[in-house]
């Protein structure tokens, strides 16, 4: 069993392809979007700013029910399993209720603030209400992926992640442009299909999880309530989530810049981050495989298989995100003629992928140092550094580099490049102070 929990690259390729899958949800969208409506890209872009920030509510349970789970497993203590499961479901349930109120009732403010242009505004509100809709099916399924990966089944999820994105493309195919008796919806198509995805994606993985666990999800574990695991896993999981909360919250601000420019920068930017996720992908899924690991290291109280594991994981985060972003930089122009033929947006693409570079490198530190601290029990660090770096630099420096320097996107993308980097610098000089030594969960 010690074999398996240390085994982070066996577990790290089905996080792997299923984070790639999820992201093709998104990127597919926008992809058979453009095909049929250019303007789309736009409004699909700007709503998945909003989209990207609300999925961190859930991320709270999600990532807190992954560590706690994980360490009782590995301290061998089960009595308190079932409970967190119940807990953490139905609170992440909850959530995505409100969240789908505020998505549906409040999405034309939030785009106003954020100065999305008039001739996309009412397209990127009809497919942020529509996606919105399903925002408790998403809360469901994040959560499910959340226990399963604890139990180290990263396998079954990616099978269900298959699955989705097949329902999904079959779907954007269909709805975007139209077949037989129904007719095209265009953004509208889109949105439908995702949602559906997830219908599907959330009873599937709900009736392998009760084949798998038995009943280990029941209601009569929360009579009386237990406010002692609620309160762990909120202790655990909002500052947790709040790293992410201001870095996703720092990006709308970004995109809110970006806005100031003409619509086909706007279009580069919504493909670099396309690009760029599949740049990080294996860096993201090689943190998560290592939050897992060293979860279970921690519980058990092994110090040195800790360190061993997460040199691993950062040595081989940055080998492949580097590969990966100067390839895409050499290939820049080729790629970006799959998707678009705007000459303004194949000139500015290299630029945009050479400054991808450096920022992939320490967004590849950043990504497993993040977890593993959080694993660790190490959970106010990561988020002062972001909340201060995140906005000082990413947006601060964004600002002056593409408005107040005329830097344009350059400007902005270099200044997320150096905050990536410096946070890359204190986590690990964190590490290597060893304070998350010291630290305990359980």
């Amino acid at each position: 069993m010690k074999q398996r929990e240390n085994n982070i690259l066996g577990l790290c390729w089905p996080i792997f392809i299923e984070l790639l899958l999820q992201m093709l949800v998104g990127n597919a969208d926008q992809i058979m979007v453009g095909w049929h409506d250019p303007g789309g890209v736009g409004a699909i872009g700007n709503a998945n700013q909003v989209t990207n920030l609300v999925l961190l509510v859930f991320s709270v349970i999600c990532t807190a029910s992954t560590i706690l789970i994980s360490q009782y497993i590995g301290a061998k203590d089960t009595a308190k399993l079932n409970r967190t499961y119940t807990v953490a479901l139905v609170t992440n349930i909850g959530f995505g209720v409100i969240v789908s109120a505020v998505l549906i009732l409040f999405c034309p403010g939030i785009f106003r603030l954020m100065g999305v242009h008039a001739d996309i505004f009412e397209k990127t509100c009809q497919y942020m209400r529509i996606i919105g809709a399903g925002m408790a099916l998403q809360s469901a399924y994040l959560t499910f992926v959340a226990f399963f990966r604890s139990s180290q089944m990263m396998k079954e999820t990616m099978v269900i992640s298959v699955l989705m994105n097949c329902v999904n493309i079959g779907g954007n195919a269909i709805l975007i442009n139209g077949l037989g008796p129904v007719p095209a919806l265009g953004v509208a198509g889109a949105a439908v299909s995702s949602d559906l995805s997830r219908l599907i994606g959330v009873a599937v993985i709900a009736v392998l999880f009760r084949k798998r666990f038995g009943r280990a999800i029941c209601l009569q574990e929360l009579r009386p309530f237990p406010w002692e695991q609620f309160k762990r896993l909120l202790a655990i999981g909002v500052p947790t989530g709040g790293e992410s909360l201001s870095y996703n919250m720092s990006q709308i601000c970004i995109q809110t810049i970006c806005n100031r420019f003409a619509q086909f920068v706007v279009n580069t930017r919504v493909y670099a981050n396309m690009f760029a996720n599949v740049t990080y992908l294996f860096g993201a899924a090689l943190s998560q495989a290592a939050q897992v690991v060293v979860a279970r290291l921690m519980g058990s109280g092994d110090l040195p298989g800790t360190r061993k594991s997460v040199k691993r994981a950062l040595l081989g985060s940055m080998a492949v995100s580097l590969t990966v972003s100067v390839l895409l930089f050499l290939l820049a122009k080729p790629v970006y003629s799959i998707f678009t033929s705007d000459p303004d947006i194949l000139a500015l693409a290299p630029v945009i992928m050479l400054i991808e570079i450096p920022l992939e490198a320490g967004r590849a530190v950043n990504m497993v140092m993040c977890r593993v601290l959080q694993a660790c029990g190490d959970i106010r660090y990561p988020i002062t550094i972001c909340i201060i770096f995140a906005w000082a630099m990413g947006v601060g420096c964004g600002w002056l580099f593409a408005v107040h320097l005329g830097y344009g996107l350059p400007g902005l993308w270099a200044a997320m490049a150096c905050d990536e980097c410096i946070r890359a610098v204190l986590f690990l000089l964190r590490w290597r102070s060893g304070a998350w030594e010291e630290k305990h969960l359980l």
